[in-house]
């Protein structure tokens, strides 16, 4: 049928919105004190400092007319990233940050190295981290 080879060539795309939380400070161990002050401001205070991300999670179709199982995306979300980044410090927590600033491109990027592992292959398409409501960072692995 004409109608179910149409359906057949599109893909579809289902977003997850995961909220964790997390705390970090931006502070590269190459530069001196002063530069890490200037180049990341106040995100660079020594405690460091919270965020209440909201990760958006976009997976591509195959052929079953469904993305992936949700109970499995569930699992792989939860494997991923609220057992080891939820409530967490970042830098002190989680040890790929013990040698890569903690920005929220870098997260983003951890987050996608971890969930292509996890998700069938071909079907993770970008992970979309909300880091306020202002500011928003996509990758999608290149």
């Amino acid at each position: 049928s004409p109608v179910l080879a149409d359906m057949a060539e599109r893909i579809g795309y289902i977003t997850r919105v995961q909220s964790f939380s997390a705390c970090h400070r931006l502070h590269s161990p190459d530069l001196s004190d002063e530069e890490n002050k200037k180049v990341y401001g106040k995100c660079n205070n020594p405690n460091g400092h919270g965020h209440n991300y909201k990760g958006l999670y976009f997976i591509i179709d195959a052929e079953t007319g469904m993305v992936m199982n949700l109970t499995d995306l569930k699992r792989c979300i939860e494997d991923v990233i609220m057992t080891p980044l939820d409530h967490k410090n970042l830098d002190k927590d989680v040890p790929y940050f013990s040698t890569v600033v903690s920005t929220t491109e870098n997260l983003a990027v951890y987050i996608w190295d971890h969930m292509v592992r996890e998700v069938p292959e071909g079907l993770l398409y970008e992970i979309k981290i909300h880091e306020t409501d202002k500011n928003i960072v996509v990758y999608r692995g290149e």
